[in-house]
């Protein structure tokens, strides 16, 4: 029997969020890429590994006028994604389709402004997926790699595009090494403590690598920063 979905907030509201019961959930990595995007109106924008559009819907709520297609390995999150789309007024701006990353994109796509994503933080050589497959679909990297991810990504932008990435911050060098290969080296990184997680985002050109100001996410005592609130619930743009 199907499971109901439960319905969350983002953005302090702004957002009605469906997504499922159990499985992956989306946390604040997809509202913290969402707002790291310098988006304006008329532009069109790729989210690779979209879940249930919460990156997207997040973008539509700062950004009026702007575009998402959301492309998803697993139909049922699709599906939802087109759900809150709808439930969100947004089903003329945020699309979904089911596609594959492991093949090459769907024919008659244009070049895209801005591509964003969130891929699987776990290598398949050294993870433990959880039981939950959903969950580890989303958590592990399967029919594409990093490597992969990150290719589809650049070769759907335009030139003067940018890509945005949340990944481990353990992985960084990683990240670095593929979009250098790619022709995509031109960096800035975002890091986010206490969270082990960075934001990166790749111009096309040589390597050059900047480091952008630290976002601290809590403070010591506990809870969010202001700066982290600000963009967290009150929709307001993550600066690089």
């Amino acid at each position: 029997m199907e499971m109901v979905p439960t319905e969350n907030g983002l953005l302090g509201g702004r957002v009605r969020l469906l997504q499922p019961a159990r499985g992956y959930r989306v946390a604040i990595d997809a509202v913290l890429l969402a707002a790291a995007v310098d988006a304006t109106s008329g532009q069109h924008i790729l989210d690779l590994g979209a879940g249930v559009g919460a990156v997207g819907l997040c973008l539509a709520a700062r950004v009026p006028g702007c575009t998402i297609l959301g492309i998803e390995l697993q139909s049922g999150l699709a599906a939802l994604a087109t759900r809150n789309a709808a439930l969100n007024g947004a089903g003329d701006r945020l699309r979904t389709i089911v596609h594959d990353l492991a093949g090459p994109l769907p024919p008659g796509l244009a070049a895209f402004d801005h591509v964003v994503t969130n891929p699987p933080y776990l290598a398949a050589a050294v993870a433990d997926p959880p039981p939950d497959r959903s969950k580890a679909l989303a958590t592990v990297e399967s029919s594409a790699d990093l490597a992969r991810w990150l290719s589809v990504a650049t070769g759907a932008l335009k030139s003067a595009g940018t890509l945005t990435v949340i990944h481990r911050s353990d992985r960084l060098e990683e990240i670095v090494g593929h979009l250098v290969r790619l022709g995509w080296g031109d960096v800035t990184v975002k890091r986010l403590p206490p969270a082990a997680r960075v934001l990166v985002r790749a111009r096309f050109g040589a390597l050059a690598r900047h480091e952008s100001q630290t976002l601290q996410l809590h403070r010591p005592e506990g809870g969010y920063t202001d700066e982290a609130e600000a963009v967290l619930r009150h929709a307001q743009p993550l600066a690089f």
